[in-house]
């Protein structure tokens, strides 16, 4: 199959998704797509129990997708640019440390908390995995999603600190899990030595080089604004941030979706204000808000189609599921704690913070392009499908019920 075959049929296939959606499941578009392809893949398993020929074509067909080549090398950068564009500085301004602790210290937490509870829970059900493959699922379903988060925040009526928390922090925390991610697959693979000195030069290097570059190319392209008067040219500029940017924050290993988050924060706020003009601004975010709905939704069709390729695996699924519990209580942990570590230092704090930014920290894409890209091992499958459930699980319960539980504390419309 071609490229342009291929892009073609996966464009029929989310587009068959969303239609199924909107005709009979009648969930918000981008949940409800997932919920499609998850479906899909299910009865596909049913009926390949008794035409094994059915499941074989459709995971060969799932196959010629690359998900984590999907996500890293084409949606990730365009999706984060598009997210960071509507953030507002002065908002995150107010709500730095919250964010900053969350987004580091919470990553951190919830790795160590997931890696320990998946070892000792998968060891008791029958089912053992060794501690550093446990750390590196900790490490890849801790962040929360941006793509997820930010696009369920359109559909829910959030205060408005509590938003900058819950948006901030998924803006800003893969870059610290994926940085977790790659510094401990180097452990389990024997690529990098577990030393204070190895963690601290990836962290400076990842995190700090990638706001540098963010915040140094992002300006450049605030001066080519400045010196244009052409919404075409401008979109077309910032298109180039989100691509070009990303790309060459990889070329230098520096933490790539750090780079472009920074590179969005400084163009929809400094430059929006002060490099465009109201004609310009109209077209650049009209366009990004359709960018970021369609690619949100070929990002989720294609998640719930990846499941295709896991149609015959003959893991259990009592230790699939079991994971799920481990991940919320991680998630309860990781945020209660900087909750109690910052209760002394904030004045005004919003009720229930803790409970929200549990259930809805969702995870998402992000999350199975790491598990699909883990190294190969005997219990990969089990971790990958585990992965897939607590995406499921955030994506299907969590997203929809976020509303009802923040009317019923009062905090929503």
């Amino acid at each position: 199959m071609s490229t342009l075959e291929l892009i073609g049929a996966l464009a029929a296939a989310v587009a068959i998704l969303g239609f199924i959606n909107y005709r009979f499941i009648r969930l918000p578009d981008i949940i409800g797509i997932t919920a499609a392809g998850s479906v899909i893949a299910l009865v596909l398993a049913l009926v390949g129990r008794h035409v094994p020929s059915v499941v074989t074509w459709a995971s060969a067909f799932a196959a010629q997708v690359d998900f984590s080549q999907v996500v890293f090398q084409g949606f990730l950068g365009v999706l984060l640019f598009a997210g960071s564009l509507h953030i507002d500085i002065a908002q995150l301004e107010r709500q730095k440390w919250q964010i900053l602790i969350l987004s580091t210290i919470g990553v951190l937490i919830s790795t160590v908390v997931v890696g320990y509870g998946a070892f000792w829970l998968l060891s008791a059900l029958g089912e053992p995995v060794a501690l550093k493959w446990c750390l590196l699922l900790g490490a890849l379903i801790s962040p929360t999603d941006p793509i997820a988060v930010l696009s369920v925040l359109k559909t829910v009526g959030v205060p408005k600190a509590l938003e900058m928390d819950i948006a901030g922090e998924s803006l800003f925390n893969d870059g610290m899990g994926v940085v977790a991610y790659v510094f401990l697959a180097g452990i389990a693979t024997g690529t990098v030595q577990p030393t204070w000195t190895g963690v601290a030069s990836l962290l400076a290097i990842e995190i700090l080089g990638g706001v540098a570059l963010g915040l140094v190319v992002g300006y450049g392209a605030f001066w080519m604004l400045k010196g244009l008067d052409s919404y075409a040219v401008e979109i077309l500029v910032t298109i180039a941030l989100a691509t070009g940017g990303y790309a060459l924050a990889q070329r230098l290993h520096v933490s790539a979706p750090l780079a472009v988050v920074v590179m969005g924060l400084v163009i929809g706020n400094h430059g929006a204000q002060h490099a465009m003009s109201a004609n310009t601004r109209k077209h650049l975010f009209q366009f990004w808000e359709l960018v970021d709905e369609i690619l949100n939704l070929m990002l989720f069709g294609l998640m719930g189609l990846t499941l295709l390729m896991l149609t015959r695996t003959e893991e259990p699924w009592l230790p699939v599921i079991a994971l799920i519990p481990v991940v919320l209580l991680a998630r309860f942990v990781s945020v209660g704690a900087p909750a109690l570590l910052l209760r002394r230092f904030l004045r005004r704090r919003t009720p229930h913070a803790v409970k929200v930014l549990t259930w809805g920290g969702l995870r998402g894409g992000l999350s199975v392009a790491l598990a699909l890209s883990l190294p190969q091992f005997e219990e990969k499958d089990l971790l990958v499908l585990g992965t897939y459930a607590v995406v499921l699980f955030s994506l299907l319960v969590q997203a929809p019920t976020l509303g009802p539980l923040l009317r019923r504390l009062d905090l929503g419309r």
